[in-house]
């Protein structure tokens, strides 16, 4: 039997157990709600695309207690316009189709997380993929009927470099690759479309024609509250802003809660870009570069990159000055220098010995036109015609530099086809040595996606008894 002392030393320890228990219960509520750092509570890491968001949970669990539709209404938040037509092969609209009811009871392709699960690294493969790679047997198993050309192929290859893209076959579709597969290497004009932002101001609703009307600033213009340094205000007049009539306020005067009146601010944020550069500001948020800030984190920082980067920018925070030095704004800086100033990968690091290059450098020395270089910026944060409203589209830099990174046949309409024929494209983009070498040499990898569209072509003609 056990003593007396026995028992209250019992009952002692059991006290401590409950007080322990009580204070780290109250210690992980108050980091679930209050703290900065809530990675303890995660199940498993975050895929590389969404890694940067582990401390910003509600970015994706915007309610604690809330079910799957939460969960889809998130990512519909940040990717619902890559899910519509044209862009997404595979649209919801096609799966809310009663015809396909027989292929949705074998995998639930309405919903986001049924391919791609967070925290599950050890089944995550490229893109976030957490679906066996053969996925597409589920819905295209007797493919090989319609089109012989796929007669033996594993399902586990249909997302090889050059074949097919579940969310944006726009560059691999039959159609496509016959209208272009005759086209030469290199374009007759090898030349990227023009920016058309100044010269659609006037058609812009969003821009603030009534606080900055478009007339060439001169140097006594300056409106700054005290005076402006001689070299800021040099910089400043050789830019687009100036020349825009863009004053010292337009970035400087920010809003203030706590005043009617806006405040000057020496170091004004991106909320001063996004006055007049909404769509872009928006767009650098859905990107790794710019996803940190759009979810009310600190700036990214090359440090938490997942690529190798050069040593001495690890603490550089990623904003738009990061880019876009204060007062000049230099497009040029923007596009080479400031990706090479943080990237040391291979294919980065090798630019500068590239074809790419030399051809950037003509443009600069004014010995090519505008437009015929070939920058960092140029591939992967492409001028492509963006939707600006119901009524206007534009040509504009896509500042989400994430949205033709992978898989790289994205790449091929809004970059590579400015200068390169399809054929050579498509083999280019599949040689990864060629990639890591920026593209020295020629390309020798053979993709048959053209030469299989041929073939299920000529097959099809001839059981009809047409013609090409």
């Amino acid at each position: 039997m056990m003593s007396d002392s026995g028992r209250a030393g019992k009952k002692i320890l059991w006290l401590v157990w409950l007080g322990s228990a009580l204070l780290a219960a109250l210690a992980l509520t108050y980091t679930l709600l209050n703290g900065e750092d809530r990675t303890l509570f995660m199940p498993g890491p975050l895929s590389p695309g969404h890694h940067q968001l582990a401390a910003a949970c509600d970015a994706c669990h915007t309610d604690p207690l809330g079910d799957g539709d939460v969960l889809q209404e998130a990512c519909v938040a940040c990717h619902g316009d890559d899910r519509k037509k044209p862009v997404d092969s595979h649209p919801l609209v096609k799966f809310n189709d009663p015809r396909n009811a027989e292929r949705l009871a074998q995998i639930d392709a309405t919903r986001c997380v049924t391919c791609h699960t967070e925290h599950r690294p050890e089944i995550t493969a490229t893109d976030g993929l957490t679906q066996p790679l053969d996925l597409c047997v589920h819905c295209h198993r007797d493919i090989a009927a319609d089109r012989p050309s796929h007669a033996g192929m594993p399902f586990a290859t249909c997302k090889d470099s050059g074949c097919h893209n579940y969310h944006n076959n726009r560059a691999l579709y039959t159609d496509f690759l016959l209208k272009h597969q005759h086209a030469p290497e290199l374009a007759e004009q090898p030349l990227l479309p023009a920016r058309q932002f100044v010269t659609l101001l006037d058609e812009i609703m969003e821009y603030p024609h009534d606080r900055y009307p478009v007339v060439a600033l001169a140097p006594e213009d300056a409106d700054a509250p005290q005076p402006v340094d001689e070299e800021v205000k040099r910089d400043w007049l050789t830019t687009a802003h100036a020349a825009a009539g863009v004053n010292c306020s337009a970035c400087h005067l920010a809003e203030n809660a706590e005043s009617e009146t806006p405040l000057w601010t020496d170091h004004p944020g991106q909320q001063g870009c996004s006055q007049c550069h909404a769509l872009e500001v928006e767009r650098f948020g859905k990107g790794r570069h710019g996803m940190r800030l759009a979810a009310g984190l600190a700036p990214m920082t090359p440090e938490q990159a997942l690529l190798p980067m050069q040593p001495q920018a690890a603490h550089r925070e990623l904003t738009c000055n990061s880019c876009h030095p204060a007062h000049r704004f230099d497009t040029a800086t923007a596009a080479v220098e400031a990706c090479l100033d943080c990237h040391a990968d291979d294919h980065s690091l090798a630019y500068k010995t590239s074809r790419h290059h030399e051809l950037w450098q003509q443009e600069l020395n004014g010995e090519l036109p505008e437009g015929s270089g070939v920058s960092c910026a140029g591939c992967h944060m492409p001028r492509i015609d963006f939707d600006v409203s119901d009524w206007l589209s534009r040509i504009m830099v896509d500042h989400n530099q994430s949205a033709n990174l992978s898989p790289n046949s994205k790449m091929i309409r809004s970059s590579c086809l400015h200068c390169h024929g399809l054929p050579f494209s498509l083999d280019a983009l599949a040689d990864r040595n060629l990639i890591d070498s920026n593209f020295k040499g020629r390309p020798q990898a053979q993709v048959r996606s053209i030469e299989m569209a041929g073939e299920d072509q000529r097959r099809a003609l001839e059981e009809t008894g047409g013609s090409p």
